[in-house]
């Protein structure tokens, strides 16, 4: 069961960075600081809803400040 969840996770996770191709750098930081951050927060927090939504909004917060200087 877990390699089954693992294999839909990944899927997903492609068809997601399919939509990036006409995101600005700013945007393409924000949804990666958001994805790491989900997965550090699930991780930190023994894969609690809240830890993930939190994680995904702090990642996405930090990576939307990183991107701020880039211009595409």
């Amino acid at each position: 069961m877990n390699t089954l969840k693992i294999a839909a996770l990944s899927l997903v996770a492609l068809g997601a960075l399919g939509g990036c191709g006409n995101m600005s750098t700013r945007d393409r930081d924000t949804a990666i600081g958001a994805g790491v951050g989900a997965v550090g927060g699930s991780i930190l927090t023994g894969g609690s809803a809240i830890g993930t939504i939190g994680g995904a909004a702090v990642g996405g917060v930090i990576g939307n400040e990183v991107g701020k200087g880039e211009r595409r």
